[in-house]
């Protein structure tokens, strides 16, 4: 009997460390990952000038023809490198 209590709390302690990691991941983790995915999708779609600076502020265009969005965002210059410009 002492020997199954055993293996109930070490499967109770398994399951909880489980749900904390989860929940961290969900709670720290998976709204960066979310918000830099997003800025991504954004940079790519948007209309950028050019500019000398290593972040440009951009055009992003949400939906299609009267019903467009417009939107300025702040994306990264690839072409820009520290020191040259």
């Amino acid at each position: 009997m002492k020997e199954a209590t055993g293996e109930l709390n070490m499967t109770v302690i398994t399951v909880v460390a489980i749900a904390a990691v989860a929940a961290f991941f969900y709670a720290f983790v998976w709204p960066a990952i979310r918000n830099n995915l997003q800025s991504t999708t954004k940079c790519n779609a948007a209309v950028c000038p050019p500019c000398d600076s290593a972040m440009c502020e951009c055009t992003y265009y949400e939906g299609e023809g009267d019903n467009a969005k417009e939107e300025t965002i702040k994306c990264k210059n690839p072409e820009y490198v520290a020191g040259n410009k």
